[in-house]
């Protein structure tokens, strides 16, 4: 499958999972726009020349996707630079974990700003730059279907994204764009490493693979959703998640 020539802008992708996308996607061809929060700049910009030194353009953008201007003065200055977004992930996202009975009000609404206001401001502006054919894929959660012990925060956020996915999928089908929803399962990065070895133990007797997934395993399913061989597929939810559930 080819993107040679698309642009792809995914949020949160200075590294783990968001870096993962930004290779699978450049190795089909597509130029990155590498976008995160400015500390997170020389960790991006280290994942940009990766990206660049794969033979494909690529740029870092930093902006907070919980706040609107900042995500319209991200889409004025990737049309600048590319004059179009062909693809958007939205995946950029944070935890705060707690039982609802102890969550404080500013680690439910951090949670709800960056994890779910995203997907309007971000979305809404590039689909402004979003030529016919575009793809948008939103990256859920697991947890969206089958909920997680403190974790309603981040769960209401990724129950918002598949129903946004939905929502949306009807909406701008008329311009053939796709939008589609992934929802990885237990998947290695910063936050599975540190689960102590005795719950990962527990974790592993419930996912029929056995095994916690690998960045790449999600990554592969976002190029596909970017490709046209995925050109007739939309508002579906996706899981990678070993058969969890």
């Amino acid at each position: 499958m080819s993107l040679k020539g698309k642009i792809a802008l995914i949020t949160g992708s200075a590294r783990g999972l968001g870096k993962a996308m930004g290779v699978a996607l450049a190795t089909a061809g597509a130029n990155i726009i590498i976008n995160d929060i400015e500390p997170m700049k020389e960790e991006a910009m280290k994942t940009v020349e990766e990206l660049k030194a794969m033979g494909v353009d690529a740029e870092f953008i930093s902006a907070d996707v919980s706040d609107f201007e900042s995500c319209k003065k991200l889409v004025e200055t990737a049309k600048a630079k590319f004059e179009k977004i062909d693809i958007l992930v939205n995946n950029a996202g944070i935890t705060k974990d707690r039982t609802l009975k102890k969550m404080t009000p500013e680690e439910w609404n951090a949670v709800i700003n960056v994890n779910m206001n995203s997907l309007y401001n971000v979305t809404h502006n590039v689909l402004q730059v979003m030529p016919d054919g575009g793809r948008i894929i939103n990256i859920a959660s697991i947890v969206a279907l089958m909920g997680n012990f403190g974790q309603t925060n981040y769960a209401a956020t990724k129950g918002a994204a598949v129903s946004f996915t939905k929502t949306l999928a009807k909406e701008v089908g008329k311009n053939k764009i796709t939008v589609n929803a992934i929802a990885p399962g237990f998947i290695k990065s910063a936050m599975t490493d540190k689960i102590p070895m005795e719950m990962l133990a527990n974790v592993l007797q419930l996912i029929p693979l056995r095994e916690i997934g690998q960045p790449e395993d999600v990554a592969n399913v976002v190029k596909f959703l970017a490709s046209d061989d995925a050109k007739y597929i939309s508002g579906e939810v996706i899981k990678v998640d070993g058969g969890l559930y």
